[in-house]
């Protein structure tokens, strides 16, 4: 698989500075965040299959959009796949005709532009030779990590996490783990703002990452804007067994 970065900011302030969106291949999103916003109209009418963590603005902020865009453009709808405690939240408070047009029932419910489909935690999605499986994250509101396994290798994406033992075992049972992309929202001191909005600051990432049994390459993202550079020093400092890079707008990884 080939993973895409249109943004991983954990917020916006300048061109370098989109929310959270990977492309995988050409057809799947994971998360859609305002980096989406950097595709051509072909590209985004490419796209077949958004996968969501979690509901908050940062990670959806881009799906009423493009279904608006490229809808009459599809002979099948996008399929947005969450846990349905999300899908509940999409529902109820984006595409309920108040914030957004209900796009499952556009232009009429046989026809729609939009379908939302309800997936388990540790059950995989097949999409052809790719697999996508939702792990257990803990955030504040219901979410999800993600492994994308192509055949050759596995990523795990954490999405918006705090410590989690769950998603550590979950993460130690990929068999062929090559990357993870794991979230650090905030400098070590503002830990407790880290722990009360349920986020990783670097001293919780080190953590986390020393109880990796694999030595899979690591890239940090959701950083807040303008802490980057201290972020990732006190990474460093922390000394974690595994090594530790920012993740960065534009970048490909391929596994």
């Amino acid at each position: 698989m080939r993973l895409k970065v249109l943004g991983c900011s954990g917020g916006i302030g300048g061109p370098e500075a989109r929310t959270t969106a990977f492309l995988a291949d050409d057809d799947v999103l994971i998360d859609c965040g305002t980096g989406v916003g950097d595709l051509a109209l072909e590209e985004l009418a490419a796209i077949d299959h958004i996968f969501v963590t979690h509901s908050h603005m940062d990670h959806i902020a881009a799906i009423p959009l493009i279904v608006d865009a490229v809808g009459e453009m599809r002979g099948v709808p996008i399929t947005v796949y969450a846990i349905p405690e999300v899908l509940r939240i999409l529902r109820a408070h984006i595409f309920n005709w108040l914030i957004w047009p209900d796009f499952t029932a556009i232009p009429d419910r046989r026809r729609p532009f939009l379908r939302l489909q309800p997936i388990k935690i540790g059950e995989e999605v097949r999409l052809g030779d790719r697999t996508i499986t939702p792990l257990p994250a803990l955030h504040s509101v219901p979410a999800v990590a993600y492994c994308l396994d192509g055949g050759k290798g596995q990523l795990v994406y954490s999405g918006d996490t705090t410590y989690s033992p769950e998603l550590v075992s979950a993460i130690n049972a990929c068999p062929d783990l090559r990357h993870l992309i794991i979230e650090s929202a905030f400098p070590d001191e503002q830990h407790g703002l880290a722990l009360a909005s349920r986020h990783l600051s670097p001293a919780m990432v080190a953590a986390f990452l020393d109880e990796i049994a694999g030595t899979p390459q690591v890239h940090i993202s959701h950083i807040k804007p303008g802490q980057g550079e201290r972020v990732m020093a006190q990474l460093a400092a922390a000394g974690a067994r595994l090594h530790a890079s920012a993740l960065r707008q534009g970048q490909v990884i391929e596994f």
